[in-house]
């Protein structure tokens, strides 16, 4: 579940947003829609923990996105529209370089990459470099 509380963030004297709340259930889909300059990609870095609120609170899964980065960056995935990617990487090495950053080892490294490639139906190119896929796979 993710819960923004009077979410408000100022830059120098500027607001960025102002009060913003809502709540998402789990299993909900949603999207965040709003011309420039709106917040969409303040919200966003709040809620992935790149930055605080000025004032409010964001929760996910309960974890408060200030006090609890950490907790929270371990429930949570994000890409961003420019993807901070290892071109030359193959699928499966990147898979195993995050699994790794993310604390896996051994079988249970290996058996979240399978879980991802799966999941995400890359099995037919796991051994593709990433800079030869397409963004919308």
């Amino acid at each position: 579940m993710i819960v923004a509380d009077g979410l408000t963030k100022y830059y120098g004297l500027k607001p960025a947003i102002q009060e913003v709340s809502f709540r998402i259930e789990p299993g909900e889909i949603v999207g965040l829609l709003g011309p420039n300059g709106a917040g969409k990609t303040t919200i966003l870095r709040i809620l992935t923990c790149f930055m605080p609120p000025t004032q409010g609170s964001a929760k996910i899964h309960g974890l408060d996105t200030s006090t609890e980065s950490l907790k929270v960056r371990e429930k949570i995935g994000f890409l961003p529209e420019n993807v901070p990617l290892y071109h030359d990487l193959r699928v499966e090495t990147f898979l195993r370089f995050a699994g790794t950053a993310k604390g896996l080892k051994g079988k249970s490294l290996q058996k979240e990459i399978e879980r991802v490639i799966v999941d995400c139906g890359l099995g037919e190119h796991r051994n593709r470099l990433i800079k030869h896929l397409s963004k919308g796979l």
